[in-house]
């Protein structure tokens, strides 16, 4: 896992963005999280390298071909290694190669990268949860249907 501070031009690109895209389908915070998902987004692309491409399927293609898909979720304290990543069900279908996460503090201020973990390995090691049912490992009610792994689970990036 590792902090990074996130400069202020970050959060007005991020900003940029989460205005110019609008409210997604789907969106399970009906929008208010754009803005920290973009900047995880700038976060991973500093951790990571690569290039920004923002599609459906993929947020960033690395040096090496391999396309990434940043999960974001926001956070009022640091991250600890047994909190769950989580990827909706309806995003099984993206095509991509690795899902980088990122937790964004609520102030903007502070973002952890937490690592990454193969998509074709994601579904087989994640456990799946249905809307409403409450999850046993954190006590927290499920908003949509969805994967989670652990963040201990999470591979380092190394480029």
């Amino acid at each position: 896992m590792r902090l990074i501070g996130i400069p202020a031009s970050a959060v007005q690109r991020a900003k940029a963005k989460a205005d110019e895209m609008g409210l997604l389908n789907d969106s399970i915070t009906s929008g208010h999280g754009n803005v920290a998902g973009f900047v995880g987004e700038e976060v991973a692309r500093f951790v990571m390298g690569g290039a920004e491409k923002n599609t459906f399927d993929y947020d960033l293609i690395l040096d090496d071909g391999s396309r990434v898909d940043v999960k974001t979720k926001r956070t009022k304290a640091k991250p600890q290694p047994h909190y769950d990543c989580s990827v909706a069900a309806y995003n099984t279908r993206q095509n991509c190669d690795v899902y980088a996460f990122v937790r964004v503090h609520n102030d903007l201020k502070i973002a952890w990268f937490l690592g990454v973990y193969p998509k074709d390995a994601y579904y087989r090691d994640a456990r799946f949860l249905r809307r409403g049912e409450v999850d046993q490992a954190n006590n927290f009610t499920v908003k949509a249907d969805c994967y989670n792994l652990s963040i201990d689970k999470l591979y380092t990036f190394s480029a």
